[in-house]
C-alpha cells in the first residue's frame, strides 16, 4: 500500500468523525491474500465519552455474520452432511411446520396455508426460502406490531419461526433465512452454532475476538451503538446489546467481532479457503459458492418501513445485482472500481465489507448507528472502497471480469 494511499485513508476516517454530521467513531481496514495492509480507527467508542475508538474495538457484526454461518453451511456439503437440495426439515424439524401467509382477513387475523414446496437449504443461503425482516417488509412489521411475534434482536426460536411470506423458491426476501441455516448446521453437527464457528472456523483462521456471548475483554472494548436523530444528531444507546445467554445463536446477524478477526475471514475466502492454521473449505466450494445461485428470481431494493432501524436499502441502484452463498454479487464492475463478480454485504448498523478474488482485496467499515444506509457512514464507506481501488488502477493493476 502506497504512503498516498493510507494518508487519504487516514484523512477519510479522521474527516467522517469531525464533520456535521458525523459519525461516533470508525475503524476501517483492507486485507490482501497475504495479510492487513491497511488499518485505521478515529472517533470515540461512545460518542461523549473519553475512550478512544480503536482497531482492537467490537462490534455488533449484524448481518455481517451471514457468510460465517454459510462457511459452516458449505463445510458440512464438503464433508457429505448436509445436501443443500434436501429439505431442510430433514435437519432443522420445526422449520417443517411453517405456513405461507396469504394476507390478512377482515379482522387482521393472518390467513395461512401449507407452503406448495419444502425449504431446501439452498433456499435459505439464497434467501429464496420466503423469509422477511419486519424492519424490510411490512407484512412482517405487522406481524410483530400486531400479532406478538418478537423481533429478531430477541434472539429466540419465536422470533425465526414467523410465517413464509410466499411459496419457497418463488421469489427473493432478506430476512431470517440464515438463522435457519444456523439451525440446519446445529442439527447435523449436535452442537451450538457458536461452539462449531470456533472449532471449524474461529480456530483455523485465528480469530480470537469473535463470538455469540462477548468474553470479558471483548466487552472492554465494546462500540456503542448510536441512533442517528431526524436533525443528524446521534444519541448513544448506552446498554443496548444483543443477549449475551441467547435461547438460540443466530445465524443471520448474531456475532460480535474485531473488524480484524473478520478480514482474516475474508482472507480466507481470497485464499481459496486457505486459513493461517487450516483450511476452512476446499478451493473448488469457494470457486462454487461465489457464483450467482438465483437464475431467473431479481434481488430487490430493500425498503425501509421502520425509519429508526432503517432507510431504503440499495447497493449501486440501477446496476444489476444477485446472490450467491452467502454475499451479494455486483455482476457489472461498481462504482467504486470493484469488478463484477466481486462479492459483499453489510450489517444492520452501518458495517459494510467486500471481498475481490480477482484483485486479491478486500475491505471492511464499521460503525455503530441506525438506522442503516446512514446518510454519512454509508457515503463514507463508498470513498473508502473508491480510494482503494483508484490506488490499484493508478499502478496499473486493477483486474476486471
Amino acid at each position: 500500500m502506497s504512503q498516498e494511499l493510507k494518508s487519504s485513508l487516514d484523512h477519510l476516517l479522521r474527516d467522517v468523525v469531525s464533520r456535521s454530521p458525523c459519525v461516533p467513531g470508525v475503524v476501517a481496514m483492507v486485507t490482501d491474500r497475504e495479510g492487513t495492509i491497511y488499518e485505521g480507527a478515529a472517533g470515540k467508542r461512545v460518542l461523549g465519552e473519553s475512550a478512544d475508538m480503536t482497531t482492537d474495538s467490537v462490534f455488533a457484526i449484524f448481518s455481517t455474520t451471514k457468510p460465517i454461518t454459510g462457511t459452516a453451511v458449505l463445510q458440512l456439503v464438503e464433508e457429505g452432511e448436509l445436501d443443500l437440495d434436501a429439505p431442510a426439515k430433514n435437519y432443522a424439524p420445526e422449520i417443517g411446520a411453517l405456513q405461507v401467509l396469504d394476507g390478512f382477513d377482515g379482522a387482521g387475523k393472518p390467513i395461512l396455508r401449507a407452503p406448495k414446496r419444502d425449504i431446501t437449504t439452498r433456499m435459505l443461503l439464497l434467501h429464496t426460502a420466503g423469509f422477511g425482516y419486519d424492519f424490510f417488509n411490512e407484512n412482517y412489521k405487522r406481524l410483530t406490531q400486531e400479532h406478538g411475534y418478537p423481533t429478531v434482536v430477541s434472539s429466540t426460536m419465536a422470533c425465526i419461526s414467523t410465517p413464509l411470506l410466499f411459496d419457497p423458491g418463488d421469489a427473493w426476501e432478506y430476512g431470517t433465512s440464515i438463522d435457519w441455516a444456523g439451525q440446519v448446521v446445529e442439527g447435523i453437527t449436535g452442537k451450538r452454532l457458536g461452539t462449531v464457528m470456533q472449532e471449524r472456523i474461529f480456530e483455523p483462521l485465528g480469530m480470537h475476538d469473535t463470538r455469540f456471548t462477548m468474553t470479558d475483554s471483548m466487552h472492554a472494548r465494546l462500540a456503542c451503538i448510536h441512533q442517528r436523530g431526524a436533525d443528524g444528531s446521534l444519541t448513544p444507546l448506552v446498554g443496548f446489546e444483543l443477549p449475551q445467554d441467547p435461547e438460540i445463536h443466530m445465524g443471520g446477524g448474531g456475532l460480535y467481532a474485531t473488524v480484524g478477526d473478520y478480514c482474516r475471514f475474508m482472507r480466507m475466502w481470497l485464499n481459496d479457503g486457505d486459513g493461517e492454521f487450516g483450511r476452512v473449505l476446499k478451493p473448488e466450494t469457494i470457486r462454487m459458492a461465489e457464483k450467482s445461485g438465483l437464475g431467473e428470481v431479481v434481488m430487490k431494493m430493500l425498503p425501509g418501513v421502520i425509519p429508526e432501524l432503517s432507510n431504503d436499502a440499495e447497493f449501486f441502484p440501477g446496476e444489476p445485482k444477485s446472490w450467491a452463498l452467502t454475499f451479494m454479487v455486483n455482476e457489472k464492475d461498481a462504482p467504486t472500481g470493484r469488478p463484477a463478480g466481486s462479492l459483499s454485504w453489510a450489517g444492520l448498523a452501518n458495517c459494510f465489507f467486500w471481498i475481490d478474488r480477482k484483485n486479491g482485496i478486500a475491505g471492511y467499515w464499521a460503525t455503530q448507528i441506525l438506522p442503516f444506509i446512514d446518510g454519512v457512514s454509508y457515503p463514507g464507506y463508498l470513498e473508502f472502497e473508491t480510494s482503494v481501488y483508484r490506488s490499484i488502477a493508478a499502478r496499473g493493476e486493477l483486474a476486471h471480469a
